[in-house]
């Protein structure tokens, strides 16, 4: 309740306004960060003595109508409406203010290129790039490319949503980094949900709190994947462990040059294979088996090994951690509708260098508008489907292909093992958290443990005490389901 209008996890169609409405369009907005003429970065909403003037009454925050105003049916009228010669109509109610609402607005309206060519002309991605690349997706509406693009809270390196919240209640958690919300602290300021570029969080104006997306944490914490990618029928989500330089992150994500920043994320990720990044993990007291998961992570591979995964709109400088593999269907498609071979590599390498418009809008979308870092990663996945397709129609395998985008035979397959034939246990490397002081679990423990140190302990009815514990109470009962069924 109150939370009818959220979507935590939403898949966009693009091109599209998305979900907020225009989200993308941070001089509206106000989300991400800036980097000043010093050369530090503050939060694009202002400084803190802006920030602080405007605590009461934020303008920087999305209108309802950006998201959209929720609402039910009265169903009962179709029950207990008297008997006439009319059926009865179960007419939309909104959830706000309980009077009957016309409904023009929703967080699926223009999907699949619904809302027509008048809608696209609002994506934000599309009005920053040239009037000539946005007539021809307008013009050429119905032969355009589509893709879909589902998007969850990035959980980023260095959040916004964390540095804007004047109550301490967002914070990102140093096991992990999964970023969560502090339900107890937070106060309700909601200067968390305009700091957030991406914008997914969400205030809940029942409880007057701000909420998001957990990332599932206690699932992840005896090592079971997010729901939402254990139930994707695609089996297009993966989860893993990156090993980052956490001191280094500021730096980067200061750099001048936005098309840069994908290239200073990337530095930020430390080879779990190195002997010099393994010796200092153990001795951040890193577990050995967390090392492991490390150097079997499918995330890391796609984005760092193969350099095909890319990270969501770099130019926020928040540093997000949710990679995105970007779409080749629209090239495949237009080369297959004109009569040529859509899996032949010259083909689709010539077609990429063509396609001007889906490329352009690819690399606004995930490399800040280099063109050039998306090609390559298109020209990967071309070099892949070429190269596989040999080997499936039992043809010699051509060695050029991996060659001519700077891979091996072997990278290249194995590349193709992990983006088609992964099993379970190749998609999803978890390590369980350590529970080493199980003892601490606050529906065992005693609620007076700690007050010898002068720690804060938790109170008569089970109230949570603040400490941070290694297991909660939630991944207590999902491990004793999974062991009684």
């Amino acid at each position: 309740s109150g939370l009818e209008y959220a979507w935590f996890n939403n898949v966009e169609t693009r091109p599209g306004q998305g979900y907020p409405r225009r989200y993308e369009d941070q001089e509206k907005a106000k989300g991400g960060w800036v980097r000043t003429r010093s050369g530090r970065i503050r939060l694009k909403g202002g400084s803190k003595a802006r920030r602080l003037l405007s605590i009461f009454s934020n303008p920087r925050m999305l209108n309802i109508k950006d998201y959209y105003e929720p609402w039910t049916y009265e169903y009962d009228n179709l029950i207990s409406a008297p008997l006439g010669q009319q059926t009865p109509v179960a007419r939309p109610k909104s959830l706000l203010t309980g009077k009957p609402m016309k409904i023009e607005w929703s967080a699926n309206w223009d999907d699949d290129l619904g809302g027509g060519p008048e809608n696209i002309e609002k994506d934000p991605i599309l009005q920053k790039l040239s009037e000539d690349v946005t007539t021809k997706v307008k013009l050429a509406f119905e032969e355009t490319f589509m893709f879909y693009l589902p998007r969850i809270c990035e959980h980023c390196l260095n959040p916004a949503c964390v540095a804007a919240c004047p109550s301490g209640a967002m914070y990102k958690r140093a096991e992990d980094g999964i970023v969560l919300v502090d339900q107890q602290q937070c106060r309700g300021w909601r200067m968390c949900v305009s700091a957030c570029p991406y914008k997914k969080v969400y205030f809940n104006h029942k409880t007057g709190k701000a909420e998001k997306c957990t990332m599932c944490y206690p699932r992840l914490e005896i090592g079971m994947p997010t729901v939402c990618s254990e139930t994707c029928v695609g089996r297009l989500r993966y989860l893993g462990l990156f090993l980052y330089d956490a001191d280094k992150v500021l730096a980067a994500a200061s750099i001048e040059d936005e098309k840069a920043l994908y290239e200073a994320q990337l530095d930020l990720l430390l080879d779990p294979n190195d002997p010099e990044v393994l010796a200092a993990a153990r001795a951040e007291g890193i577990p050995e088996d967390w090392l492991l998961a490390a150097q079997n992570s499918p995330v890391y591979k796609l984005a760092k090994v193969y350099k095909i995964a890319l990270p969501l709109h770099p130019e926020y400088r928040t540093m997000p951690m949710v990679w995105y593999v970007p779409p080749l269907s629209p090239i495949v498609d237009v080369l297959t509708e004109t009569g040529h071979d859509g899996e032949e590599a010259g083909n689709l390498f010539g077609a990429i260098n063509a396609l001007r418009v889906p490329l352009a809008y690819l690399a606004e979308l995930f490399s800040a508008g280099d063109i050039e870092v998306v090609e390559g990663t298109l020209r990967k996945l071309s070099a892949m489907r070429s190269y596989m397709r040999d080997i499936n129609l039992g043809r010699e395998p051509r060695p050029e292909i991996p060659e001519a985008v700077g891979m091996t035979q072997e990278s290249i397959y194995e590349m193709y093992r992990l983006l088609a034939i992964a099993k379970y246990e190749d998609r999803y490397v978890i390590p369980a958290a350590h529970s080493e002081q199980a003892r601490e679990l606050e529906n065992m423990g005693c609620s007076l443990d700690g007050v010898d140190t002068g720690e804060k302990f938790g109170g008569p009815f089970g109230q949570a005490s603040g400490n941070p514990v290694p297991v909660t109470i939630e991944n207590f009962h999902i491990m004793r389901d999974r062991q009684t069924k």
